[in-house]
């Protein structure tokens, strides 16, 4: 018998909300004959994967996954404006389907990215409302990362309030990624390496020692240039000038999921931020998604219960009893 897994990284949004937050830069979500499309971009996705709960379920008995943390996925972030409509009707949602769920959800909700006061009394209402485990945030906000302004409100707020916080990249496009899908498999990654970044180059990880963050796709290009960010806060004293610690050390007080889609890479992760720092993700429904998460976990050699326990203590969650076979 072995352990259930824990799938940290797994987006919803029900139909009522496809419009998206006022401002956003994709233009509305929306059915066409089952298929779910952003704007005139089709998303490769069926529709009620998105948004139907009995479906997520189905794929998670399917796959051995004994608790889904649901978040939006990220065309929902409020980068444009407050949306605090839109963001509060998201969270009542999710909270809704976590606590009709019977233990086999859990949420990380939308903030305000629009005012720091703002969005850090908005986790604090998340914590003292104590049904969703923390929140999901893009790793950049105009021209800024998580070492400054609205994001670093967010991640004091958190850690304070003791909420976990998956940042989560946004595709955001340039000229010179608009073919070959290369936004996503370069933007994505670097996006997220600019978060670990700032947030280990910017002291954020040394101030908030017990902030539970976790970075998706295996860190994107972070583990793989570790080495030079380490070398750099050696060599230079404007690169060592926000932390007192070498980034090889703070790395290993965030968490960072699976989807790295190769063992090699995953085993890099391992090696920089320690097993027990690595969660389960599959980042459902997207094309981008691991589709058999048991059987990449199984060849991977990380232990189940492990990662269990590291999930758990991630969500800060007691997770439901499930053997599997």
């Amino acid at each position: 018998m072995s352990a259930g897994l824990i799938d940290v990284h797994a987006h919803w949004l029900p139909a009522e909300l496809f419009g998206l937050p006022s401002g956003s830069p994709y233009g509305a979500m929306r059915d066409q004959d089952g298929e779910l499309f952003l704007g005139d971009l089709p998303l490769s996705i069926r529709t009620e994967a998105m948004s139907d709960v009995n479906a997520i379920i189905s794929d998670m008995d399917a796959h051995e996954i004994s608790l889904r943390a649901l978040s939006p996925p990220p065309f929902a972030f409020a980068v444009n404006s407050s949306s605090e409509d839109y963001i509060d009707e998201y969270n009542a949602s999710l909270s809704k389907v976590v606590t009709e769920s019977t233990g086999r959800l859990a949420g990380l909700g939308l903030t305000r990215l629009d005012d720091a006061s703002a969005a850090a009394r908005q986790v604090a209402d998340i914590a003292k409302a104590g049904v969703l485990a923390g929140v999901a945030i893009p790793p950049m906000l105009r021209g800024a990362s998580l070492d400054v302004g609205v994001l670093r409100a967010v991640l004091r707020s958190a850690a304070q309030h003791r909420l976990a916080v998956l940042v989560h990249p946004m595709q955001l496009p340039r000229p010179e990624w608009s073919s070959y899908y290369l936004a996503n498999l370069i933007g994505n990654p670097v996006e997220t390496a600019t978060a670990v970044a700032s947030g280990i180059l910017g002291g954020v990880l040394e101030e908030l020692p017990d902030l539970r963050i976790c970075f998706v796709h295996g860190g994107g290009c972070a583990p793989a240039i570790l080495g030079r960010w380490s070398h750099a806060w050696q060599a230079r004293a404007d690169v060592r000038a926000g932390s007192s610690i070498d980034p090889r050390d703070l790395f290993r007080s965030a968490y960072f999921d699976t989807v790295t889609h190769d063992l090699a890479a995953l085993e890099l992760l391992a090696s920089h931020a320690g097993e027990d720092r690595i969660l389960c993700g599959t980042d459902y429904p997207f094309d981008m998604a691991e589709p058999n998460l048991p059987a990449f976990v199984d060849s991977t050699g990380l232990d189940r219960v492990a990662l269990q326990r590291s999930g758990k203590a991630f969500l800060g969650v007691r997770v439901p009893q499930m053997e599997l076979q």
